[in-house]
């Protein structure tokens, strides 16, 4: 009776099985790992992903949570194998994330002087605190219009590419983010972001610097008008979210990464 209540009229999309053997191929694992790690029989998943079987709810959820499948595509494979989304997909207006909502506005506000800010999927900016905006001086107008896309402001040559005095760097590490999220999600706008960004011109690819703060990460090293300003990012993410908005959000924060930079704010 559960499992009827969920149940839609029919299935929606792609059938079911062979989504998630694209997923399971993704992450590169075999049917026998798959199956063992979420607890059925080799040969049933084999029938699932071959469309011989059909997978009861609680089977396509387990799989994907194996799998790591993303919230936005589990409700995908739900659809498709006839059952309702489990996750819900809120603004961030919404009343039932306003303590979610609140948390982030904290977060920014606390992080001041330092720049942070929040990103979707897509890498488009939901929200910033005020130490952002002097960073942007001289991006073209267009580019700081919303939705302000983050790969598109750091790497088009009319944003802060020409800024950045170690351009290659930082435009490796935030390529290499990128692909490493669309393996993740085998998302399509992510796709063509990256063939967007990664076309871009570099007149001018910067200095190699040699302390990378010993390969821990790569710092942003911005020019300004008061000087070349150097700083270390860190990203957080939600952790265990059930909606599919949380999930997909990212807070980037940044801080000084050497004392001249730490000086630089402080005045």
């Amino acid at each position: 009776m559960r499992e009827a209540a969920v149940r839609t009229s029919k299935p929606t999309g792609p059938a079911v099985g062979p989504m998630l053997r694209e997923w399971r191929a993704r992450r590169r694992l075999s049917q026998m790992d798959l199956a063992l790690d979420a607890g059925v029989s080799t040969r049933h998943l084999s029938f699932v992903e071959t469309g011989r079987a059909q997978p009861s709810r609680e089977m396509v959820l387990t799989l994907a949570e194996q799998l790591e499948v993303p919230l936005r595509a589990r409700n995908v494979l739900l659809l498709s194998a006839g059952y309702a989304p489990a996750f819900p997909e809120r603004s961030l207006d919404d009343p039932a994330l306003a303590g979610a909502r609140r948390a982030i506005d904290l977060v920014l506000a606390g992080h001041e002087p330092w720049p942070a800010l929040v990103f979707d999927r897509h890498w488009n900016v939901i929200a910033a605190n005020a130490a952002v905006a002097p960073m942007l001086a001289g991006v073209a107008p267009e580019l700081a219009a919303g939705p302000v896309n983050t790969l598109r402001l750091a790497l088009h040559p009319k944003g802060l590419a020409p800024r950045i005095a170690n351009l290659a760097q930082w435009r490796g590490h935030l390529l290499h983010n990128l692909r490493a999220q669309i393996e993740a999600t085998a998302d399509p706008v992510l796709a063509a972001l990256e063939d967007e960004v990664s076309a871009y011109p570099v007149d001018d690819p910067g200095e190699a610097y040699a302390d990378d703060l010993g390969g821990v990460a790569v710092p942003l090293r911005l020019r300004t008008s008061g000087g070349l300003l150097s700083f270390i990012s860190t990203t957080t993410v939600f952790g265990t979210p059930r909606d599919v908005t949380l999930a997909e959000l990212a807070l980037e924060t940044f801080l000084p990464a050497d004392a001249a930079t730490a000086a630089a704010f402080a005045r």
